[in-house]
């Protein structure tokens, strides 16, 4: 039996994901990816002209995946909405990672990868201006400190995300238990 003809684009952004947090943007090229693809590698530009593309698009739908659950978070209660918030990006930890290397796409001869790099400036903002919006309602609700700048409170929030998960736990026990030891801070 042959090798599978052809591949989804599900599949193929699943493994331009995997293959860019393990190799970066600059490891990352297509003969990569058309190895670790069961099809041909002429597949790949069925769906994109260029490794920009790829990677824009990729970026894209994870950013956009983040972004469509973010909107959906109830904000009525604005310690509820940032727990929320943080489940979403630990179990999209990888997102700041990602998109790290957005500044390296050139999208002079990609007119595809730059639309969809603006999209995801646009997400980034929307989802930064979520965030700043809640944190400045919880403090006004006294939910959270007024002696510390929100700057710094968004700062160790988003720092959040990047802590290792040094116990296993499930993506929400880890998230939940990160969340409990920011809003209650480590000491006694």
């Amino acid at each position: 039996m042959g090798r599978k003809q052809s591949f989804t684009e599900t599949e193929l952004l699943d493994m331009t994901k995997k293959l860019v947090l393990e190799h970066g943007y600059d490891g990352f090229h297509l003969k990569l990816l058309s190895q670790h693809l069961s099809g041909a590698r002429s597949t790949i530009y069925q769906y994109y002209a260029n490794k920009e593309e790829i990677v824009a698009a990729c970026m894209k739908r994870v950013i956009a995946n983040v972004l469509e659950h973010a909107s959906a978070v109830d904000e009525s209660d604005p310690l509820e909405a940032l727990e929320e918030l943080l489940l979403i990006y630990v179990e999209e930890a990888a997102l700041h990672q990602l998109l790290g290397d957005a500044n390296k796409i050139n999208t002079s001869n990609s007119p595809a990868a730059a639309r969809d790099l603006e999209f995801i400036e646009d997400a980034h903002q929307t989802l930064k201006l979520q965030l700043s919006r809640l944190f400045e309602r919880a403090q006004q609700d006294k939910s959270l400190r007024q002696d510390i700048p929100l700057p710094v409170l968004i700062g160790v929030f988003f720092n959040l995300f990047n802590t290792p998960n040094m116990m296993n736990l499930p993506t929400a026990d880890w998230g939940r238990l990160l969340f409990q030891t920011w809003i209650g801070g480590a000491k006694s």
